[in-house]
């Protein structure tokens, strides 16, 4: 049986070296997203690409999900929840607010729900859910009401299915990645020196300042920390968050 794992947010960044990742390592991956230009871009970079397949679907829409999800038919092993929002939003007529939640809180809380009922039999072993929050699940930043709240909600939200389907051995955790070497965090500095009236050179040095080890994350580094918890080698890990932000903060 393949063994099959559902990324959302396939289509760029994290989630492009998640699925490259896991690939590599032999599963085989439904890469999810709204742009099925960026997916069969992803789709291209993977070892054998006919061993995966592509779901065209809005995780804010459950029923685009149900469809695809009914027309593939899978027996997933695990799903990475990596799709999300990011940027500012301001409170007023272009408040960004519920495109931000809808998207990175509602959006995997349905993209999981509808997944679970494909996923394989317990007899077969423990089964993966990964959700990708944000270091901003810990911190406030100012302008990003929207993006910390739907990100904290995601813990909660890893927690409470962390022990409701602990008895059907399925785990359920949570990445924290602090700054990491994507577009996403491009667009986040220049937005920052468009504010600030600062170089975007001067924005990333101040914010590397913050960092203790001074550097981004790569994607990669990432994926290989979910290929760990995806993997067979371990089935004691759930509930859990997982910070990966190169020293910027040292939770207790």
């Amino acid at each position: 049986m393949k063994k099959m794992i559902l990324i959302s947010g396939a289509g760029s960044g994290i989630g492009r070296a998640i699925s490259k990742s896991l690939a590599d390592a032999g599963y085989s991956i439904i890469l999810l997203g709204r742009n099925r230009q960026a997916l069969e871009e992803t789709l291209a970079l993977l070892d054998t690409p006919s061993n995966h397949s592509i779901i065209t679907a809005d995780i804010r829409n459950a029923q685009s999900i149900r469809a695809g999800l009914q027309e593939e038919k899978p027996v997933l092993q695990g799903v990475v929840a990596n799709a999300g929002l990011g940027g500012e939003n301001q409170y007023g007529d272009n408040d960004r607010w519920h495109d931000i939640v809808e998207t990175n809180l509602t959006g995997t809380y349905q993209l999981v729900q509808e997944a679970l009922p494909y996923f394989s039999a317990k007899e077969n072993g423990f089964r993966q859910i990964v959700i990708i929050a944000s270091i901003l699940a810990r911190l406030g930043v100012p302008g990003y009401s929207a993006y910390c709240a739907s990100k904290a909600g995601l813990l909660g939200l890893m927690r409470s299915w962390a022990v409701e389907l602990a008895a059907e051995k399925i785990l359920v955790n949570a990445i924290c990645p602090g700054w990491v070497n994507t577009q996403m965090a491009v667009q986040g500095l220049e937005s920052f020196a468009e504010t600030s009236g600062k170089t975007y050179e001067k924005i990333y040095d101040e914010q590397m300042s913050q960092v203790l080890l001074g550097k981004m994350s790569e994607a990669e580094e990432i994926a290989n920390l979910i290929k760990f918890l995806i993997s067979e080698n371990q089935s004691s890990i759930t509930g859990q968050t997982l910070d990966i932000n190169n020293g910027a903060l040292m939770p207790a």
